[in-house]
């Protein structure tokens, strides 16, 4: 092989391995790029103060079928299983639907403290 064919060779394989490790990374998203705030709303359901819990999904693409931990969980607000279901210690959030990247996603209960939910689960969808 000429030596300006190893060059071009050498550089082709830079370009091409750069290339796959920057698109892997736009696509991988961890749990950890879920963000979970609550606040107390101020209101009271059946005296029991309610908690207005907002998902952000701060990765770039958009996060499917995300279950929270949530054995223990009580409200006294009823919860649309459509929001948020409930089985087994997970709860489903959105019926499983996408939260699209930047995008957040809010429902509220009511119970006397606020819930540490967690991600446990979720499934990356980038275009």
């Amino acid at each position: 092989m000429s030596p300006m064919a190893a060059i071009i060779n050498k550089n082709l394989f830079l370009v091409l391995s750069l290339s796959l490790i920057i698109g892997l990374g736009h696509c991988q998203c961890s749990l950890k790029q879920i963000a979970i705030t609550q606040t107390d709303t101020g209101a009271t359901i059946h005296n029991k103060p309610e908690w207005k819990v907002t998902i952000h999904n701060v990765c770039s693409c958009a996060v499917l079928h995300l279950k929270l931990a949530c054995s223990g969980f009580q409200t006294v607000e009823d919860i649309d299983p459509s929001v948020l279901s409930i089985s087994n210690g997970e709860c489903l959030v959105n019926n499983g639907q996408p939260i699209y990247p930047s995008n957040t996603y809010s429902f509220t209960y009511a119970w006397d403290t606020s819930f540490p939910f967690k991600p446990v689960y979720s499934e990356v969808a980038c275009s």
